[in-house]
């Protein structure tokens, strides 16, 4: 997979996580400090300063989701990992990817995990 498609999709995490943080910030003012400077880092590892358990709890279920979902393709990038399905291994094609930054297996894995979870 490409480097720059990789910083592309990169990118897009960020700003989904940035935008589910940001929401969070606007319902409680104590996020919203720790969000506009107790943070040091890069912005990858905000993740690891600021989602702790009781973040997550606040958080509605599908965002808690969604959030945990990119933080952990974020930490795919970092690893090299990122774009291959975890369970059969494949690459996982780039117009599935640009629909869904955070996915971590190819339609057909992603499929059959769904059918079996039924």
């Amino acid at each position: 997979m490409e480097q720059a498609f990789i910083e592309k999709m990169k990118e897009q995490l960020l700003a989904q996580k940035k935008v589910i943080l940001e929401s969070l910030a606007g319902q409680n003012t104590d996020y919203k400090k720790i969000l506009e400077g107790g943070i040091s880092g890069d912005e990858v590892d905000v993740a690891s300063d600021v989602v702790d358990g009781q973040l997550l709890e606040s958080l509605g279920a599908q965002d808690s989701n969604r959030l945990q979902m990119i933080n952990n393709a974020l930490d795919r990038i970092k690893q090299g990992s990122y774009g291959k399905c975890l369970k059969c291994g494949q690459e996982i094609p780039q117009e599935r990817l640009e629909a869904i930054p955070y996915a971590f297996m190819c339609i057909q894995c992603q499929t059959h995990n769904e059918r079996s979870n039924r």
